[in-house]
């Protein structure tokens, strides 16, 4: 079973740095903002930002900012000889490192865990459990993926700069495959080869995220937010922010914030 020690986020803090130790726990990191410089049993790594760290325990770590400050998410578990057996990427004795392809929903998920963490509930636990799961099987989905041909990233790239412009529209795939002059059917097929999400997917993360950002910063009400995202049935827009963020926006509202 997974044990997780803690989750930690560090936010541009000055002269940070680690001296050096060998870990008797995994790490998960993820780099938001900046670059961290790592010595993993002697090597230097460099980390920045959408990169993702895999250190297994038994790893000789140091790490310090690297020009300037950094931000990122950090996971700290253990896991049992069967989870090793199951999953290649637990069973690894050697650190690794990878650049993210769905940052955004990956960085969700992280989000979400260390605001669990931060949480008192008597089932905290087991949803953190559950995310880490998920997170671990990304990752290790991430290590193993076949490389993406040039071509698909630049597809997938200019169907993701579409949809950051104007995600508060209604989406359509048929509108998304004219845009790369490709199939409806072969459009969703690389996006979610590239990035493990469907399109639409993706940008209902986008939504959400905004709409967390808009109740703790906005004096907008919760109805005013649905519109202005483009979730004009306000049902649906409760639903998708409980399944992306487990919480109601009213709750999130009045819950800690990760980001101002």
């Amino acid at each position: 079973m997974l044990n997780i020690i803690s989750v930690h986020f560090d936010n541009r803090i000055p002269n940070w740095r680690r001296a050096p130790d060998v870990l008797d726990h995994n790490v998960i990191a993820l780099m938001i903002e900046g670059k961290v410089s790592y010595t993993l049993n002697n090597q230097t790594v460099i980390a920045e930002k959408g990169d993702l760290l895999f250190i297994p325990a038994g790893t000789m770590r140091a790490s310090e900012n690297a020009d300037g400050e950094h931000q990122k998410f950090t996971i700290l578990f253990r896991h049992t000889d069967d989870e090793s057996l199951a999953l290649h990427l637990l069973g690894n004795a050697q650190f690794d490192k990878c650049k993210i392809r769905n940052f955004e929903y990956m960085k969700q998920r992280f989000e979400r865990l260390h605001l669990e963490a931060m949480g008192k509930g008597k089932f905290n636990s087991y949803v953190m459990t559950g995310i880490l799961s998920e997170i671990i099987g990304l990752v290790a989905r991430e290590f193993e993926q076949v490389e993406v041909t040039p071509i698909k990233l630049k597809l997938v790239n200019a169907l993701q700069n579409y949809m950051v412009a104007h995600y508060r529209e209604p989406v359509h795939i048929d509108q998304l495959a004219s845009l790369i002059h490709r199939s409806a059917n072969y459009t969703i097929s690389i996006f979610r080869e590239v990035t493990g999400i469907s399109p639409i997917q993706y940008v209902h993360a986008m939504r959400i995220k905004e709409a967390c950002k808009l109740l703790k910063n906005s004096d907008l009400s919760v109805t005013e937010i649905s519109n202005y995202l483009g979730y004009y049935d306000h049902s649906y827009f409760f639903r998708m922010f409980k399944k992306l963020t487990s919480r109601s926006p009213t709750d999130y509202k009045h819950s800690g914030a990760l980001f101002e």
